[in-house]
């Protein structure tokens, strides 16, 4: 159903709520997912090797969880960084109110659910934590990261995971590539089949957006 994927922004599919029980930040908790989202049966394997090759998120700050889906990465970083603003970004409208539900029922006043257009323009991250949405296809993915990883606070760094036979190679060489002076690129993890890539931002952040060769 090409029509109605996890990265539709409004999914025409039932919604067919239901509760899980996971772990997230080294705890069980029961949350919320729905039909037309991103793995709604449990955390799937990629979130989960990135969840266990990363350090601690910052204290304080703005995080970002790119492609939130249900929360997973978001909702983790939440509770590991209390005192830090949380936004988790998605295009699908159903993704995002499972994460405000979800972290109304953990007890989490620090997640912002927004579209992408809908982040200030002059928030920075101090990390950048996610599982992007490889199957929208090359073009598309470039655009997202091109978009976002300018965003990131010097110093400061995003953490991707991506399945190697879907172009986590490909996708570290290109990023190394087109990302300025300023970057780097670096595999950071690899497990079930998933690579961990690391990009280091080392000095101020741009004003505008990443200029591609």
């Amino acid at each position: 159903m090409a029509s109605d994927h996890y990265f539709s922004a409004t999914p025409a599919s039932a919604e067919n709520l239901r509760r899980i029980r996971v772990t997230l930040a080294g705890r069980p908790v029961e949350v919320t997912t729905a039909g037309g989202v991103f793995s709604p049966d449990h955390v799937d394997s990629g979130t989960g090797v990135l969840l266990a090759n990363t350090p601690p998120p910052p204290a304080g700050g703005h995080l970002l969880d790119l492609g939130c889906g249900w929360g997973p990465i978001a909702l983790t970083l939440a509770l590991d960084a209390p005192h830090a603003t949380v936004w988790a970004v998605d295009v699908n409208e159903r993704a995002l109110d499972l994460v405000r539900r979800n972290a109304r029922d953990l007890g989490l006043t620090n997640v912002n659910a927004a579209l992408p257009d809908d982040v200030p323009d002059d928030v920075v991250f101090r990390t950048i934590r996610s599982n992007p949405p490889i199957r929208v296809g090359k073009n598309e993915l470039h655009g997202l990261l091109e978009r976002w990883i300018p965003r990131l606070d010097e110093r400061s760094d995003a953490w991707l995971v991506v399945q190697r036979n879907l172009g986590s190679d490909s996708l570290q060489r290109w990023l190394d590539a087109t990302l300025a002076g300023g970057y780097t690129v670096t595999r950071a993890a690899t497990g079930r089949g998933f690579r961990v890539i690391k990009v280091r931002r080392h000095g101020s952040p741009p004003t505008g957006a990443i200029s591609v060769p």
